[in-house]
């Protein structure tokens, strides 16, 4: 297989997700309400064992079963990748009783997970964090944490958090530790957040919150690493959730322009209808291959994965955005009714520009990776 292909297996598997989607987990998303974790949804994509293969499946898996899950239904897909994001630190870097605790009712879809990094002055900025760790009296005793986190998904409904705090101050990137904390640590508060997306999204505060060194992720000072190493492996997956949001619209489209009259024909037969929608197809393609790529890039510990990683993601989301807008003018007023297909998507595709870094955030980590290439004069 290379970077811009799938074989006959995969291809099959991609058609089986999306059977699922639209059958066993759909059903259980229209039950859901807005803003709040569906357990349900969640349990069946353990039932269906998805949330196990997220520790078992290398980036560019992981990005076939996100542009799936998404084509058919976004909540399943966001249901998926939140439980990933909080759980897979704790894969990758936790300690053997830390992964015993919580790995297996994360697979089997009964224990939610969370990833506590945004602040509300440090969204995407990950070394600017303001959240403390306050060192305790002994050696032994831990730290204390305080302060705010915002943005967080499935806060604050989430059995554990994967929380991100400053352990050393001033010392930028290199003073953070991750910490394993469990919701019902006492001094742990939360909120839920309103949002254009149906998504699970909160805030959270630690007021005076204790962990001590078994709740501590991978070294402590060195936590910095356990985010990036995740968005690093989940940046292209976002690209692919967006590659499967526009692949939906652009095939509601493709079926809505012809069959619909308009003037006189088919609208499909209209020339500036027809080169709107090979636009469209021209640009999901160019981002599925790029997310492809990235993710392929990211199995094979191939050393440029952070410009690749951020490559995928701003130009999918970039992407995703344009099509499904395109797709709501080619369908007209119909699209804009609560409840239609592109109206859902609307909303949805608003999003990926925005989380696991912004657009801008992943211009700038080109634009720092290309640099760090050249030498100066």
């Amino acid at each position: 297989m290379t970077a811009f292909s799938l074989d006959p297996t995969q291809t099959a598997w991609c058609a089986e997700l999306r059977t699922w989607a639209e059958q066993r987990l759909r059903p259980l998303a229209e039950k859901g309400e807005p803003g709040r974790v569906n357990r349900a949804l969640v349990a069946e994509l353990g039932q269906l064992g998805l949330l196990d293969r997220l520790f078992t499946a290398g980036a560019l898996e992981l990005c076939l079963m996100r542009e799936s899950l998404a084509y058919a239904c976004t909540e399943a897909e966001t249901a998926l990748a939140l439980q990933g994001l909080g759980a897979c630190p704790v894969h990758a870097h936790g300690t053997e009783s830390q992964r015993a605790r919580w790995l297996p009712g994360v697979r089997a879809g009964t224990t939610v997970a969370a990833f506590a990094l945004s602040e509300p002055g440090a969204g995407s900025d990950a070394a600017a964090l303001s959240l403390t760790a306050a060192p305790g009296p002994g050696p032994a005793s831990g730290w204390r944490l305080s302060g705010e986190k915002c943005w967080i998904s499935n806060a604050p409904e989430a059995d554990f958090y994967t929380v991100f705090a400053r352990t050393t101050p001033g010392a930028g990137s290199r003073g953070v530790t991750a910490f394993l904390v469990p919701a019902d640590r006492p001094g742990l508060t939360g909120g839920a957040l309103d949002m254009l997306s149906p998504h699970p999204i909160g805030t959270l505060a630690f007021d005076d919150v204790h962990v001590t060194g078994d709740d501590v992720l991978g070294q402590p000072d060195r936590g910095f690493r356990v985010a990036m190493g995740t968005l690093n492996l989940f940046r292209p997956s976002v690209g692919a959730f967006a590659v499967g949001m526009a692949q939906a619209a652009l095939d509601a489209t493709l079926a809505h322009t012809a069959g619909r009259d308009a003037f006189g024909a088919k609208l499909k037969d209209l020339q500036t209808v027809a080169h709107q929608v090979a636009e469209m197809d021209l640009r999901v393609e160019a981002a599925r291959l790029m997310v492809y790529a990235a993710a392929t890039a990211y199995d094979d510990g191939a050393p440029d994965v952070p410009r690749r990683s951020a490559m995928a993601k701003l130009l999918a989301t970039e992407t995703a955005q344009y099509v499904v807008d395109r797709a709501v003018q080619l369908h007209g007023a119909r699209a804009l009714r609560r409840g239609h297909l592109l109206e859902h998507l609307y909303r949805e595709v608003r999003a990926p520009r925005i989380y696991e870094g912004a657009s801008e955030v992943q211009r700038a980590i080109i634009a720092k990776e290309l640099y760090a290439t050249v030498e100066a004069p």
